[in-house]
């Protein structure tokens, strides 16, 4: 493959390129909608890691039905606590990532390593039995996933710009997102028919009439698991084999060691001459962070404070899905019209006014399947358009140390909102109380647009 120049922008959308970027991002759904939204995370902060003794009592003792809401309280705090170490490692290493893989021209080969990291940490989780020593080993393999995940998409982001012409950054990147939640749906349907129906006899063991010792090892969702593991290693090949590495910036030497001295000298710069840059690293930290955890919680949320069983967790996974990608797709154009900083504020908005709503309806069902999939409309015209702003503003070759920082700041923030969730969670006892702690990151996020100039027209 030949290497493209370092500066080129295309002229045109090539066609063929951006099917095989976006199928990355269809591919990504396996980690982003299987792992940390709808089955594994859910899984981990479910009754299969209470004490089972405390569960069959449950019905019949107030006391043990207090210990079993506490113990599921924890199970959530520890995947809250895994992402926010994941946070902490990625806000290390991502900058340095970037600036390398501009510098040497591999910026393919680092996406290639660290999806391959991402498809291995999946691929474990298989391994990973419902029993209450497992829930450590869980929430490690979700933390190192998590890791290979961002420095993944540090690489992939910073290819918008090889198969993007300025003119049509929104709504290509709008692309990629809308076939990240197709994705989603493709495989959840997949999932949900071959091994979900329940987190029981009713999926793969019901099919093969395995017996209940077997059904009890929640093999249902441990073969989805690896499904989805094969998913994202299959879906991710077009992308290595079609679009072509960025030419090396020689100009830029030193090892990792440099790389952090460049960053330094990149920051100071950018502070001198680029604070609009600044100003919307910081405010992307904040609300990325927000977004994220909306999805992140939202199945244990639906779960543990709705009562929806794993077939129901996964159906409105599904319709989520729906909801987002078609949303995210039209943003695309709404993004290049109107200006994705204004996508941006109005998603926030939308946001933080539904999930106050989500708290303050009780335990109703019908509700939350309203408000959830209002929340699912924002999600990702949010994320795109912030993809999609940082792009117009990235100087031609250093697409990836920008990515970077993109990376590192939202990673800085990232303890944000599972802190909150888990603190909100431990003070209130209940799991509800946590989507009050990501309300105030949405908030704040949007507090911090208010500072944010609006990105310059593309001709």
């Amino acid at each position: 493959m030949t290497a493209t120049p370092a500066a080129a922008v295309p002229q045109r959308t090539d066609r063929r390129a951006l099917v095989s970027w976006a199928l990355w991002d269809w591919g990504s759904a396996a980690f982003n909608a299987v792992v940390t939204t709808f089955v594994f995370s859910t899984y981990l902060a479910s009754r299969a890691f209470v004490d089972p003794q405390l569960v069959a009592a449950e019905g019949s003792s107030p006391e043990a039905a207090r210990a079993v809401e506490r113990e599921l309280a924890h199970n959530a705090a520890t995947v809250s606590t895994a992402l926010t170490l994941a946070g902490i490692v990625v806000a290390l290493v991502a900058p340095a990532v970037g600036r390398l893989a501009d510098s040497s021209g591999h910026r393919r080969r680092s996406v290639l390593i660290a999806t391959i990291g991402v498809a291995l940490s999946i691929g474990a989780m298989v391994f990973v039995a419902p029993e209450q020593p497992y829930l450590v080993l869980g929430a490690a393999l979700l933390g190192i996933g998590t890791v290979a995940y961002e420095i993944a998409t540090v690489g992939y982001n910073a290819m918008l710009g090889q198969v993007a012409s300025g003119p049509q950054t929104g709504r290509v990147s709008a692309v990629g997102w809308a076939a990240g939640y197709f994705g989603g749906i493709v495989l959840l349907v997949v999932l949900l028919v071959l091994c979900i129906q329940d987190f029981g006899t009713e999926g793969v063991a019901g099919l093969l009439h395995l017996p209940s010792t077997v059904a009890s090892g929640s093999w249902d969702v441990r073969v989805a698991i690896g499904i989805a593991a094969v998913w994202l290693a299959v879906s991710s090949v077009p992308l290595f084999v079609t679009v072509p590495e960025a030419a090396p910036d020689r100009s830029r030497t030193g090892g990792l060691l440099g790389a952090y001295r460049d960053l330094g000298r990149h920051l100071a710069r950018l502070w001198r001459e680029r604070r609009d840059v600044l100003s919307f690293l910081v405010a992307s930290a904040v609300f990325r962070d927000g977004v994220g955890a909306v999805f992140t919680f939202g199945g244990i949320v639906a779960a543990q404070v709705f009562g929806f069983t794993p077939s129901q967790v996964i159906l409105f996974a599904i319709a989520a899905n729906v909801v987002a990608g078609i949303a995210t797709f039209a943003s695309g154009r709404l993004d290049d019209r109107f200006g994705s900083r204004a996508v941006i504020t109005v998603s926030l908005v939308g946001l933080a006014l539904t999930g106050v709503g989500v708290f303050l309806i009780g335990d109703a069902t019908a509700g939350f399947w309203v408000l959830g999939l209002t929340l699912a409309l924002f999600v990702g015209p949010v994320q795109s358009s912030s993809r999609a702003h940082l792009s117009r503003l990235a100087t031609p070759g250093r697409e990836g140390e920008l990515f970077g920082l993109y990376a590192t700041t939202g990673r800085a923030a990232s303890f944000l909102a599972p802190a909150l969730f888990g603190v909100a969670v431990t003070i209130g006892g209940s799991t509800r109380f946590g989507i009050i702690g990501v309300v105030v990151v949405l908030v704040a996020g949007l507090v911090l647009m208010a500072f944010v100039r609006r990105e310059p027209a593309t001709a």
